[in-house]
């Protein structure tokens, strides 16, 4: 391992100086408001506040998938949350998600409306809501939450660890590459035995399982995903890759996937979208 001057934490930690590689401007050790900002209203009983990064396009592919079941409750406007800028840190953000992190969705169809954060507790409610892609037996019920709550748990390791010192940091540093490195091969190992026994994670059905585990773990094999593919020789993962496949050619994962999307070609961006129309000349 490359020599470097070992740090010696002082007794008491003061933040001194922005840090976080390409997130320093906005990382702070404190939380709440850092301005008043309020948020737009479209016209659908859910407004959504995201960003299409992997946590954010669990939500906008659930949502796209409720509407081509026909559930007409779901249209919703997705309003884009420059995360970059540091919109997450305005006033009505806060209030809905006083974690300031993106995706956050406020349901209009109940009074006074109601606000959803987290993801994860996201797609379960939407789930409830709409009684979809969450089985009703208890054995496929629990299998389904198992792998949601196994993704909320796991993807810090695979952002905040691996994909934060691959792509983020400031500096390439051995010791964390390599300590998250193994933990996403480990977790992609995980999958891989789940999908070498069943279709998709909960068993033979497509589940927010699925939808929440996509985004991160499919845009990884798929070589989406901090440009690590070959790193993490990912095509060893063929159960993984198998499944990645599967759900990319679903039509409602194609519309999600772009949804508040800011990079890439402009044809596979749709910054916010109000209607089903706002996908029309775009690569899907």
């Amino acid at each position: 391992m490359t020599n470097q001057a070992e740090y010696v934490p002082p007794q008491v930690w003061t933040w001194e100086q922005p840090n976080g590689g390409k997130f320093a401007n906005i990382n702070r050790p404190t939380a709440g408001s850092r301005e008043q900002k309020l948020l737009p209203v479209g016209r659908h009983p859910l407004q959504l506040y995201s960003m299409g990064t992997p946590n954010g396009v669990k939500v906008t592919i659930m949502l796209e998938e409720l509407l081509a079941l026909g559930h007409s409750g779901a249209e919703y406007d997705a309003w884009l949350i420059k995360i970059s800028d540091g919109d997450q840190f305005g006033s009505d953000f806060v209030n809905i998600n006083p974690n300031s992190k993106i995706p956050a969705l406020l349901d209009h169809s109940v009074s006074p409306p109601l606000r959803v954060f987290e993801s994860g507790s996201i797609l379960l409610y939407l789930a409830e809501k709409f009684d979809a892609f969450l089985p009703k037996d208890l054995a496929g019920r629990t299998e389904t939450m198992n792998w949601l709550f196994w993704q909320m748990g796991s993807a810090p390791y695979l952002g905040g660890g691996f994909g934060h010192f691959y792509a983020y940091a400031p500096y390439k540093m051995e010791y964390p590459i390599d300590r998250f490195a193994m933990e996403a091969k480990r977790q992609l190992d995980v999958l891989d035995q789940r999908l070498a026994q069943s279709t998709y994670l909960a068993g033979p059905d497509y589940t927010i399982a699925d939808i929440a585990v996509f985004p991160w773990y499919g845009a990884l094999v798929k070589g989406f995903l901090y440009g690590a593919a070959e790193f993490l020789s990912v095509h060893d993962y063929k159960n993984v890759l198998r499944w990645a496949d599967a759900i990319l050619e679903r039509p409602a994962v194609k519309r999600g996937r772009i949804v508040n999307r800011t990079w890439g070609e402009s044809s596979e961006q749709l910054l916010e979208r109000h209607d089903s129309s706002d996908f029309e000349g775009k690569s899907l």
